[in-house]
C-alpha cells in the first residue's frame, strides 16, 4: 500500500510540520517617526532568526530591538526617526537616505515594522529617488517603496553563517526543525511507483515534471506552473 505525499502530509498540519521554537522579542520599528537617541547595551541570539538583535535603550528609557548591523558593538550610540545621522545602524526614512546606501530591514508600508532584507549577510542598495524610491533588492529585483517607509543602514551582520557547516545530520535536522520543516527528505525518483508520481522504473521520472497549478495533492508535485524549463540560452 502506498504512502501519503508530503505535501498531502504537510496540509493535515500535524507538530511535525510546525515550528516549535518561537521568537524571543518583536522585531518593529518605533510607532512614531521623531529623532530620537539610543545606545546598543546588547547583542541577543533569537532561535527563529538567522541574524542577531541588537538590544537598544532609548533616551527616554524605552527598550527595542533591531536586526544587528555589520560592525556594531555594544555600547554604540544610534539615531532612530527623522534627521538622524546616515550612520551604520541608525533607522531614517528613505527620503532622508542618499542613493548608493545600503539598507535592511524595509517597510513595505509605513508602521509595518520591517519586512524586507531581514536575513544575514543581506543588503539592499538605494538606486533613485523621485515620487518614491527604487531599490535593488538582494535577489536582484528593482522595487518601488514610498518616500515615508524606513529601513536600516548597513549590511546585516553573521554574513558567514551561509558557509558554515552543519558537520552532523543531528544539527541540520535541529535546524530545520526550528523551521517547521521535515528532515531528511527522500527524493521522489528513489521511491517505488506507488508511494509517489516520480517513483518507479529504475529511478527516472519517465515523463515531464511540470505539474498543472491545479492538480490535486497526490500529484501536485515537480515544477508547478512552470512557464519554462530547462538551461536558458546564451544571448
Amino acid at each position: 500500500m502506498g504512502k501519503r505525499l508530503k505535501i498531502q502530509r504537510r496540509g493535515k498540519g500535524t507538530p511535525k510540520y510546525r515550528s516549535t521554537i518561537h521568537a524571543k522579542v518583536d522585531v518593529r520599528y518605533l510607532p512614531d517617526n521623531k529623532l530620537i537617541n539610543g545606545q546598543i547595551v546588547d547583542m541577543i541570539t533569537d532561535p527563529v532568526r538567522s541574524a542577531p538583535l541588537a538590544k537598544i535603550i532609548l533616551e527616554d528609557g524605552r527598550i527595542v530591538y533591531n536586526i544587528c548591523a555589520s560592525g556594531l558593538i555594544t555600547g554604540q550610540k544610534i539615531q532612530i526617526g527623522s534627521g538622524a545621522t546616515q550612520g551604520t545602524g541608525n533607522i531614517l526614512p528613505l527620503s532622508e537616505i542618499d542613493t548608493g546606501k545600503q539598507v535592511y530591514n524595509i517597510e513595505k508600508n509605513y508602521g509595518d515594522g520591517g519586512k524586507f532584507v531581514r536575513s544575514a549577510g543581506q543588503s539592499a542598495t538605494i538606486v533613485a529617488k523621485k515620487e518614491d524610491v527604487t531599490i535593488k533588492l538582494p535577489s536582484g529585483e528593482l522595487r518601488s517603496f514610498p518616500l515615508n517607509v524606513r529601513a536600516t543602514i548597513g549590511v546585516i551582520a553573521s554574513s558567514g553563517k551561509q558557509n558554515k557547516p552543519y558537520v552532523k545530520a543531528g544539527n541540520k535536522y535541529k535546524a530545520m526543525k526550528a523551521k517547521g520543516k521535515p528532515y531528511p527528505i527522500v527524493r521522489g525518483v528513489a521511491m517505488n511507483a506507488v508511494d509517489h508520481p516520480f517513483g518507479g522504473y529504475q529511478h527516472h521520472v519517465g515523463h515531464s515534471k511540470s505539474t498543472s497549478r491545479h492538480a490535486p495533492p497526490g500529484r501536485k508535485v515537480g515544477a508547478i506552473a512552470s512557464s519554462r524549463t530547462g538551461r536558458r540560452k546564451k544571448n
